[in-house]
């Protein structure tokens, strides 16, 4: 059942992702996305589609200060000997890539390129070296009571499956970096997808059939915080070392990649200069508002991922469906056509609000939740 509700929102979101490049065929490589939503649904959807943006990127900084600070302070403290806090961690994490981004793109990018490299390095060692410990008694948790039922949790995955396989944001990149060849986007939006999809199934085995279902009741009271999750697996030595790497690797290279799209998204919205003052104005207003409030209040990653899922249903899931019906309705012949019609459209409209509903309920607990 796990594998048919992800298999459908794979399919789900390279259909959103087309409805993007579709909203785009008409208007110029160089648009960004404010641009796409301004001119096919005028200001008002371009306000609630901007707040929502920021809204997303905002929240995924606070999720990945929050837990790249407890990764951080853990693999301090294993090299120095001394208990150091999450929150120091947290600080420490957020000044070093504050000033990563403050120097300028070419240094993200660099930095980017080390640790994407050493996140797949490191993923393929750690889970083929795990793949060995699977049990398939645990991963298909033959050793549940009877009756028991996970298709009920489906409804409160939907937001952090969204947020997994969310990359709307970059469909504009892509088109201007294909020149305007909305083929070769889609072809990309969907090897990408499919490529994704076969490191989240792999990481699923190996996790999920190597740590009994009752073994997530210490990781869910922490609000799925990775430290928590690396330490109840369990593995020492080489293999525990690698994870460690993939896990702290995976979860900076998002972060960097969120904070640069912050900062550029905001530095134009502001209009602060590219000089060393201007881009520090910027480092400012993107790293110190997810900064403090991790600080004060470090609610965790799962938490965070679900709020970023609601905002992120907003400008990408029904925003992309409203701009291919707007595109229709702008330029009835086009020659490139996503499959479903008007049906699809209001399909993943449709979607989208049961997205919303059923986080909304989750954390009203009218949606059941699992425990451990």
């Amino acid at each position: 059942m796990v594998a048919v509700g992800v298999r459908l929102h794979l399919a789900l979101y390279v259909r959103i992702g087309s409805y993007d490049i579709r909203s785009q065929h008409y208007i110029p490589p160089s648009a960004n996305l404010a641009t796409i939503v301004k001119s096919l649904l005028g200001k008002g959807w371009n306000t609630i589609n901007s707040l929502s943006l920021v809204f997303v990127l905002y929240i995924l900084l606070y999720a990945y200060i929050t837990s790249g600070g407890g990764l951080t302070a853990s693999h301090l403290s294993a090299l120095t000997g001394t208990d150091i806090a999450p929150r120091l961690g947290s600080l420490i994490i957020s000044m070093l890539f504050a000033v990563f981004v403050w120097l300028s793109t070419r240094v993200v990018d660099r930095v980017a390129s080390v640790l994407m490299i050493g996140m797949i390095v490191s993923f393929f060692i750690s889970a083929f070296g795990m793949m060995s410990s699977v049990s398939l008694d645990t991963l298909f948790d033959t050793h549940a009571p009877t009756g028991t039922a996970y298709t009920p949790y489906i409804w409160v995955a939907l937001s952090t499956v969204l947020v997994s396989f969310g990359y709307h944001i970059g469909v504009p990149s892509m088109v201007k970096y294909f020149g305007g060849d909305t083929a070769k986007v889609a072809k990309s939006v969907l090897i990408g997808t499919l490529m994704a999809l076969g490191f989240y199934l792999l990481w699923q085995v190996v996790v999920q059939g190597n740590l009994p279902r009752t073994d997530f009741a210490p990781v869910i009271a922490k609000d799925g915080d990775v430290a928590t999750l690396l330490g109840a697996i369990g593995k020492s030595g080489f293999i525990g070392t690698m994870l460690g790497a993939f896990a702290y690797m995976a979860l900076t290279s998002s972060f960097l990649g969120v904070a640069l799209g912050l900062f550029d998204f905001l530095s134009d919205f502001f209009g602060f200069g590219d000089d060393k003052t201007g881009r520090a104005y910027a480092v400012a207003v993107v790293f110190l508002p997810p900064l403090v409030l991790s600080l004060i209040a470090p609610f965790g990653f799962t938490t965070a991922i679900g709020f970023a899922g609601l905002a992120l249903t907003v400008w990408g899931v029904i925003v992309p469906a409203l701009l291919a019906k707007a595109h229709r309705q702008k330029h009835p012949d086009s020659t490139y056509r996503v499959f479903g019609g008007q049906f699809m459209i209001y399909f993943v409209i449709v979607f989208g609000i049961i997205n919303i509903i059923a986080q909304i309920g989750g954390y009203l607990g009218m949606v059941p939740s699992f425990g451990g």
